[in-house]
């Protein structure tokens, strides 16, 4: 609304409208419940809690009129209504309301003990059309919706072109406007990337038709060059292969011969900069009335700042019964000052809620303002030669082997044979060779030893490690465990331990053991890690942060301070490890093997590389996951929709953050 109006959102006269419709609102909400208690009576303890209760009113009342002075009982003293930016009728209205609303209380009381509260309305404001949501300014003028199935839904703020007739431009200025944001969705006179290219490139008419329906919803143009949009004739007939094509990181532009210069010149053409910043013809005076919480597109500096969001809540929140469920955006550039600065200004001016979001903070957020296009790298596939570095690299990670040449297990242990006969090098052989052999550990190893404390119950990780600082065992024990649970977690530790010594990656076991549930489960006394959903979910976030570097595991990076070092209360009764006799099922067969792995630091760094192999299927499935906890109606496990969990099996919605 304040957008079609021509007003900047972080503006005194928006904050003055904003102010006003919300007295409006509740004034009249409260008038008519206490008209209704005159009919049906007050809410219950009415009677023993008149005296406050009125005296809220009085305070509502006093912020209608901007009447500081008349605040009763109230330590913080919240902003009311500026006279001096709100429109005269507006304000008429708004202390008319408030008038009405205390005399009939007064009257007869109220049938309401709270009427209002500004509720998050973020799904349903979207399939409802709306451009915003709640008191929220706009994400972004164009933005992309994750969907729960997988995919994107491209938004388009419908309130540009109104907004632009009433600041008086022609609509030949607003159609150049609008489309250097939104885009022109067409392949005609697009530079560089155009009908007339693609066709000398071996396009036909009809596969021309097929981008052009596609590129209005699109991320960017080489999301709908693919073997989805055109099919795998169409490709085929290009002269591309189904390995090539199959490839989420493989570019059909790129294939094609276009430069990253060009892609880019025709992705702004077709798909827009998704912002208004340097626009023909709009007037500089102007850009902040289409300023959005975040930064529009790739080239956008402007966004408004946190304590705009913050001010407008403050302009609000006098003249509602509850909180204002907001969320505060913030850059992903912000500092933890700014998140200070701004828990500081919310108390300040009296909200009752503050809820914060720092872009790109959560693995999988359900709105994005930008593409996280990364840049590709070459992979190798089995049927072309391969240097012994790049074969000690694969050999660190099976499944990206695997993944790299489209094998089954068999197919790379024949082709790693192969290699391995073939090679001069005995340190690659060696490390081939552990894939199938099984690498004991020395005698005398290093490790550590972690205390931790899981919702109350104790808990000691113990690790063993290879000369190189690899993983190799582990040990799990329980403070006042039970013979059956302390049997049962050996059992486990020595099934993974024997696991890693036959070469099995670690990060497979992370992958999947992390976010098993069931108790003890919740807060984790620990460094890093501050919440868990069972004690084997603490285990492999534990080793995978300390052994493969998974910073999206943990919640606390890496912190001057030390803890968990036997100063606290809990430390005083839980025998270690080292004060027992060790069970039977603890004793390991050690070998006297000389094989030897890649480094700790060798290994993450394979790591890495295998996340950047991962197709995008199974990227997206691993970041929809996420922390899924189970369906509370039929015991389903739940997937990620939004800010929402909801259950695939049942339909059942497990409710927002």
């Amino acid at each position: 609304m304040l957008m079609v109006s021509g007003i900047a959102y972080d503006s005194e006269e928006a904050r003055g409208i904003a102010g006003a419709i919300t007295a409006i609102m509740t004034g009249v909400t409260y008038k008519t419940s206490a008209e209704m208690a005159s009919f049906l009576g007050a809410f219950d303890k009415y009677e023993a809690n008149k005296e406050h209760m009125l005296r809220v009113m009085r305070n509502h009342r006093a912020a209608a009129y901007d009447a500081t002075e008349a605040y009763e009982g109230i330590r913080i003293k919240p902003q009311g209504i500026n006279a001096k930016y709100c429109p005269d009728y507006l304000l008429k209205a708004a202390t008319k309301a408030w008038d009405d609303a205390v005399q009939f209380g007064e009257k007869y009381g109220y049938r309401n003990a709270q009427t209002t509260v500004i509720a998050p309305t973020g799904t349903i404001g979207l399939v409802m059309d709306c451009d915003t949501t709640g008191v929220e300014p706009d994400f972004a003028l164009v933005k992309f919706k994750k969907l729960s199935g997988g995919g994107y839904f491209k938004i388009i703020n419908q309130s540009v072109p109104q907004a632009l007739r009433n600041l008086k431009y022609s609509e030949k200025e607003i159609e150049e406007i609008v489309a250097y944001a939104k885009g022109h969705a067409s392949l005609d006179k697009s530079p560089f990337i155009n009908t007339k290219t693609l066709l000398e490139k071996g396009f036909t008419i009809e596969d021309i038709d097929k981008l052009n329906a596609a590129l209005g919803a699109a991320f960017e143009i080489g999301f709908v060059f693919n073997v989805y949009t055109l099919g795998e004739t169409c490709l085929e007939r290009l002269g591309f292969t189904p390995e090539q094509y199959s490839d989420f990181n493989w570019s059909l532009l790129e294939a094609l011969g276009f430069s990253d210069e060009e892609i880019e010149a025709a992705n702004i053409y077709i798909c827009g900069t998704m912002t208004v910043e340097g626009a023909p013809y709009l007037k500089d005076e102007h850009l902040p009335v289409f300023d959005c919480a975040n930064k529009c597109g790739q080239i956008g500096e402007r966004y408004i700042h946190a304590h705009g969001h913050i001010r407008m809540m403050g302009a609000a929140q006098p003249f509602l019964s509850g909180a204002i469920s907001k969320t505060i955006n913030l850059p992903n550039e912000a500092t933890q000052e700014d998140i200070a600065d701004s828990y500081r200004l919310s108390w300040e001016l009296g909200l009752k809620a503050c809820a914060l979001y720092r872009d790109g903070s959560k693995l999988s957020q359900p709105l994005s303002n930008k593409s996280d296009k990364k840049n590709s790298s070459t992979k190798l596939t089995m049927d072309e030669p391969i240097s012994e570095e790049s074969a000690a690299a694969l050999a660190a990670d099976i499944s990206t082997m695997v993944d790299m040449g489209k094998l089954t297990i068999d197919d790379l242990l024949d082709e790693m044979n192969k290699r391995v006969q073939s090679s001069a090098d005995t340190t690659l052989k060696r490390q081939l060779a552990m894939i199938v052999e099984r690498r004991a550990l020395p005698a005398k190893r290093r490790g550590f030893t972690q205390k931790a404390k899981i919702n109350g119950q104790a808990l000691f990780l113990r690790t063993g490690e290879y000369n190189d600082g690899t993983l190799g065992e582990i040990f799990i024990d329980m403070a006042k465990e039970g013979a059956t649970m302390r049997s049962m977690l050996n059992c486990f530790a020595i099934a993974i331990s024997i696991g890693l010594q036959y070469g099995v990656p670690l990060e497979e076991y992370v992958e999947k053991f992390v976010f098993t549930r069931f108790e003890p489960s919740g807060m984790v006394d620990h460094p890093n890690i501050k919440s868990a959903t069972s004690i084997i979910d603490f285990i492999f976030r534990s080793l995978a942060y300390e052994y493969l570097g998974r910073n999206d595991l943990v919640h606390v990076l890496d912190t001057p301070e030390v803890q968990n070092q036997g100063n606290e209360p809990w430390d005083q009764d839980t025998p270690t490890i080292g004060e027992r006799k060790p069970e039977l099922s603890e004793v390991r067969v050690l070998s006297t093997g000389t094989q030897t792995t890649p480094s700790k630091a060798q290994h993450r760094t394979a790591h890495k590389k295998a996340e950047k192999g991962l197709d995008a299927v199974n990227a997206a499935a691993k970041s929809m996951q996420s922390d899924a906890p189970a369906c509370n109606t039929c015991g389903h496990i739940t997937v990620r929709s939004g800010t929402c969990y909801k259950c695939l099996n049942c339909g059942n919605s497990m409710g927002c953050s």
